[in-house]
């Protein structure tokens, strides 16, 4: 059991950092159930310097790293307004659009605080709901958000690479 963590807020200074654990984190959870191509051709379109830059000077858009013990284990990437992929709830939500951790991390209590600590920050910032998508085949990642207490309310799709998918759109009131 992890018993603790630090948020870190993420600047353009970090890019190459938040690239490398973007890449490491996505192809942990996605490569096995994949092709090799289209998880290429994500990570060259979508998690390129530039696209990154791109969504870390978005205003509306915060990266944070996740560190234990001075090692950036994950990240997370949390959409305010209209930066949102989904405007449901521009007024009174927010979205969670990426919340990764390394294997390793995982499975020790630490995203379900991770989790508790991100919906704080949001009820401090006055929102009501939050929202995120999640990969119908990433059936590890439904039954922890549902265990959590989020309910299924629709789905959009996913482009990975050539491939397009189904993401389960998920919400929960904070």
């Amino acid at each position: 059991m992890i018993k603790s963590f630090i948020l870190k807020l993420i600047s353009i200074d970090d890019l190459n950092n938040l690239r490398s654990i973007s890449i490491e984190t996505f192809k942990q959870t996605f490569a096995a159930q994949n092709t090799r191509e289209n998880i290429r051709l994500y990570l060259k379109n979508k998690i390129s310097i530039k696209q990154l830059k791109k969504e870390i000077c978005d205003p509306n858009s915060k990266f944070y790293f996740i560190y234990q013990k001075n090692k950036i284990i994950g990240y997370l990437k949390l959409n305010y307004n209209d930066s949102q992929r989904e405007k449901m709830y521009l007024h009174n939500g927010f979205e969670i659009e990426r919340i990764y951790l390394i294997a390793a991390f995982q499975g020790k209590g630490l995203g379900k605080k991770l989790l508790t600590k991100v919906l704080n920050m949001g009820k401090e910032m006055g929102y009501k709901k939050v929202w995120l998508g999640v990969w119908e085949n990433n059936f590890k990642a439904i039954r922890f958000y549902k265990k959590y207490g989020f309910k299924k309310f629709g789905q959009h799709n996913f482009l990975l690479g050539n491939d397009l998918q189904t993401d389960y759109l998920l919400e929960m009131d904070i």
